[in-house]
């Protein structure tokens, strides 16, 4: 309440005004709509307005506005930015409605038909996901959202405008809900987003996520930009000049332009390659948008590559044609890297008219020009892959959400059968995963492969270009080492489905002995008796439990500890402490919600925690805690590699937590340094820190390659400002390239 009230303090339109903003919002709606609206389209929006605004009308968002402009403002993202229609227009004013107020599904069918009843209901079904008590419970949510996606894309897309907006507007939120909300936005959404197309969505996701989960580098990054947007925009009109001019003695209808790349990538690239912001040498990209009719698209498109390179030296490596082998999600373009004035690459991306809109639009703007043409969407094979991973009920769902969430950012591999038909696989595909894409019998048979005619095994990694055979036999069968090396998410499924027939048949005997037992006991296998043997026996499920049953590795002779009563068995609570009830507890003592928990203060004296070894976080870090199963509370990094799945899966078990200043305690922690491996370079590092700084040093390792040498260092540091410290000294050591915080 006190959150809500001090946002109201800062919110100060008047009653007037807020009436105006409604109406002025509404209105851009209808302008967005004007190109696609029919007879009675407009009608059938200010309809929906009016329920969602009467339905709303007492309710206010956390920064005090009132929640109306919430529907408004994703409409207008769904057909503004996501190029989507009428239907969806209506279904983004009341895609709240069914959850948050007394409007029924049955009112909403009546009013509006069964399309648009179905599409909020798929909606309502999506909010369900993020507050759900359990990640398998959320994993589950998220199959279902995915079956929905693959039935009527446009609910998935109508969700992508509503967290856009949630997104750009979560400086009202607590710092709990801020991480939450942006891990759950880099797990799922943005990759999302990227999948369907929508790649300007998914950058402002990434990047808006960035500012709450990496607040300091996301200022310094957006910081250093502003400083040098003069400078850049100098060279942008020194690069574009020549190229401008010649195409418009050619006689080509087009646009040139230089677009400044996320914080987001400048960021991981930064981290990837280990280099400063100054160093990272693609801060823009070079686009042009030829306007061509369809047959001459592809030809304009390489008569402008032709031009480019005639002024400026491209890199054969780093040319990616997708004007021949479009991506999966659709998009079209021409990309290369040539070396620009002052010895500078620059990347530069072709495309036609239609192909940016593709690029802009992702999924929508392909519907649009699949119209009239009888040529299959690749978004219909990826759709099909959904509905095949799906169809199987025993597919484990967290497996199920991890693989399916790499593959979706994963680049392609264009990879041919023996006929030349074309398959497109992840990249890091190997010759097995090419198998199970062919088909799942193909797969389980597969001992080998023939890659451009030399034999290779099931493990090789395919590359684009090549040509694939498979080598089946009859006696193969799936084998537990080939999930070490497969990457697509059908083969991972297939396999496992595969491995579980055989482990079902071994466990038939298991469960049959457990139930004699049981019997014996006078109760049955309910589900309450087996979900108290598996957290007894700490067994993931039925199958595992029967399975080691069986394998002899479960001592039955325990289920004498049980008490019974009536038909139900309950677990000895003594012997093997419930881990549900470790984090119960855990919860009870660790401050409420309002509340911080304060590291190294007197409230955490009382409560057990440890630092987490995958982050080391240090004090002055962004920190949360995170109460495990087994190893009490722990405190990680906002930016750790783990915490966006912990953020996003178990945010009921994250812990608001403060670094409280403490000079007395010190923290291990480690640099990557890179430099020119000169005489005496090691001795003045050394100096820095033991010998300036007083800091002392842990661990010191180096490796010396054709004059430039990598080390890492572990030292002993009190907190962020005594590291940030010791990292702005050791660059300014002459030969240093680059000093950079060990991520792991």
């Amino acid at each position: 309440m006190l959150e809500l009230a001090a946002a109201r303090k800062s919110y100060h339109f008047s009653e007037e005004q807020e009436k105006r903003e409604i109406i002025r919002q509404y209105r851009a709606l209808l302008r967005a709509l004007k190109p696609k609206l029919k007879k009675g389209d407009k009608e059938q929006v200010r309809r929906a307005f009016e329920i969602a605004a009467e339905a709303h009308k007492d309710m206010r968002r956390k920064s005090g506005e009132p929640y109306i402009l919430h529907p408004l403002a994703v409409a207008l993202i769904s057909v503004e930015e996501i190029g989507l229609g009428v239907t969806s227009a209506v279904c983004a004013l009341l895609h709240d409605t069914v959850e948050d107020t007394e409007v029924t599904p049955e009112e909403i069918e009546k009013e509006f038909g069964p399309l648009v009843a179905k599409i909020i209901d798929g909606l309502t079904k999506i909010s369900n996901v993020i507050d759900s008590g359990t990640s398998t419970q959320q994993a589950e949510n998220f199959k279902k959202i995915l079956l929905t996606l693959a039935d009527d894309p446009r609910v998935i897309l109508i969700k992508l405008a509503d967290r856009l907006h949630n997104m750009r507007t979560l400086d009202s939120m607590s710092r709990e809900k801020q991480l939450k909300i942006s891990s759950e936005t880099v797990f799922i959404y943005a990759p999302l987003s990227h999948r369907l197309g929508l790649y300007n969505i998914r950058s402002e996701m990434e990047d808006l996520a960035m500012k709450y989960t990496e607040p300091d580098r996301y200022f310094e990054i957006a910081q250093k930009l502003k400083e040098t947007k003069r400078e850049r925009t100098r060279y942008i009109n020194e690069f574009i000049r020549p190229i401008r001019e010649e195409l418009q003695h050619q006689h080509f209808d087009f646009e040139i332009f230089g677009r400044p790349k996320s914080i987001h990538s400048i960021w991981n690239k930064m981290k990837k390659k280990g280099v400063d912001f100054e160093e990272v040498y693609d801060l823009f990209a070079i686009r042009i948008i030829v306007k061509s009719s369809g047959e001459r698209e592809k030809a304009d498109c390489w008569k402008i590559y032709s031009v480019i390179t005639d002024f400026y030296m491209p890199s054969t490596e780093r040319l990616r044609d997708w004007l021949s082998n479009p991506k999966s999600n659709g998009y079209e373009a021409l990309h290369t890297t040539v070396m620009g004035p002052g010895g500078k690459w620059v990347e530069v991306q072709i495309r036609s008219g239609r192909m940016n809109e593709i690029a802009e639009k992702g999924l929508a703007a392909h519907w649009k020009y699949k119209e009239g043409t009888t040529q299959d969407s690749k978004f219909d094979e990826w759709f099909q892959q959904i509905r095949d991973l799906l169809n199987h009920p025993d597919t484990n769902t967290l497996d199920f959400l991890q693989d399916f969430k790499l593959n979706l950012f994963a680049e392609e591999i264009y990879v041919y059968t023996p006929k030349g038909d074309l398959k497109i696989l992840p990249s890091g595909s190997t010759a097995l995963d090419f198998a199970f894409s062919i088909h799942t019998d193909i797969g389980c048979k597969c001992i080998g492969a023939k890659v451009n005619y030399k034999l290779v095994p099931l493990s090789h990694k395919l590359r684009t270009g090549d040509q694939v055979e498979v080598i089946t036999s009859g006696k193969q069968k799936p084998s537990e080492d080939w999930l070490t090396f497969v990457v697509t998410a059908k083969a991972k499924s297939r396999i496992k489905d595969s491995l579980k027939d055989e482990k079902r048949q071994v466990a038939a005997d298991g469960k049959a002995a457990l139930e004699r037992k049981l019997e014996h006991l006078g109760v049955s296998a309910n589900h309450h008796n087996i979900a108290e043997l598996l957290q007894f026996y700490k067994q993931p499920s039925p199958l595992d439990l029967y399975y080691q049953i069986a394998q002899r590795n479960i001592d039955m002779g325990e289920l004498k500890e049980f008490t019974i009563q009536g038909d139900r068995l309950e677990a000895p609570r003594g012997t093997k402490p419930s881990e549900l009830r470790q984090i119960g507890e855990l919860q009870k003592q660790v401050p409420k919600k309002e509340a911080e928990l304060l590291i190294f203060g007197e409230r955490s004296d009382k409560i057990a925690y440890r630092l987490a070894n995958c982050c080391k976080p240090i004090p002055g870090d962004d920190v949360f805690g995170f109460i495990t199963a087994t190893e009490g509370l722990k405190i990680h990094r906002t930016n750790c590699p783990n915490a966006a799945q912990l953020l996003a899966h178990y945010g009921h078990r994250v812990v608001k937590t403060k670094w409280l200043k403490n000079r007395e305690i010190s923290f291990l922690t480690g640099l990557r340094i890179i430099g020119m491996d000169d005489v005496g370079v090691i001795n003045k590092i050394t100096n820095v820190i033991s010998g300036e700084l007083r800091i002392n040093i842990s661990g010191l390792s180096i490796d010396s390659k054709e004059g430039l040498f990598e080390g890492i260092i572990k030292v002993f540091v009190h907190d962020r400002d005594e590291l940030n410290l010791l990292v702005e000294r050791l660059k300014k050591l002459d030969g240093i390239q680059s000093v950079s915080r060990l991520e792991d």
